[in-house]
């Protein structure tokens, strides 16, 4: 039988030992169930975990991870539609009260889109990848567009604005949401986390614009 990767067990004896032991109270309460007010929508990227960033505790954030922070639109087809469920679950049960997209630089995902590097691939060999992205055409289009003539490392962040933007616009096709903003119980929000520097920048909605918290 395959060995359970020993990082992964060391961490958790320390977890016991420091966290878990001295906050026993608090996952007592949580094994009755959850109410976090906030839903985070990032990346899977390993550097950006939204706990870390945020310093949360357990229970205070409701987190789907993805590859570029992707919140697709409102479909209603076949498919299995893991995101929509989230959204589902956190905003019509769980009763959030923000809902936090964050992007984060040096996105893997972003710089697929931008590069089309998976563009014709097949499943399992980064077909599932180039579909996911395909999200972002129409972003790409706009940032190459606008930004075509600078570096690299500039396209690749209005890349990862644009992502940001262009999740919020997705969260605003699902009625459940769409209604509970209007009625002023649910707020959408747009972040990107610099690797780099560790700061965070928050987006400006009206402006759409990015400026440090």
């Amino acid at each position: 039988m395959a060995h359970f990767p020993e990082a992964l067990l060391t961490g958790y004896h320390r977890f016991r030992e420091t966290g878990w032991k001295h906050e026993r109270g608090r996952w007592a309460e949580l094994a009755d169930g959850q109410s976090p007010k906030v839903m985070v929508i990032a990346c899977s990227d390993s550097r950006a975990d939204p706990a870390t960033i945020f310093d949360t505790a357990p229970g205070e954030i409701f987190a789907v991870r993805n590859v570029a922070n992707l919140v697709p639109p409102l479909e209603l087809g076949g498919g299995r539609h893991g995101v929509s469920a989230a959204l589902e679950f956190a905003v019509t049960i769980l009763e959030v009260e923000e809902i936090v997209v964050m992007g984060h630089g040096r996105c893997g995902g972003c710089h697929a889109a931008i590069t089309q590097s998976f563009k014709g691939c097949e499943p399992g060999a980064g077909g599932f990848i180039a579909h996911w992205i395909d999200l972002l055409d129409e972003a790409r289009e706009r940032v190459v567009a606008e930004h075509g003539e600078e570096d690299e490392r500039s396209i690749l962040r209005a890349m990862e604005h644009e992502t940001v933007k262009v999740s919020l616009a997705n969260l605003r096709t699902f009625p459940c949401i769409r209604e509970r903003e209007a009625k002023g119980r649910l707020t959408l929000h747009g972040a990107w986390f610099a690797i780099a520097t560790g700061e965070l920048h928050l987006l400006d909605q009206a402006a759409g614009t990015f400026a440090p918290a």
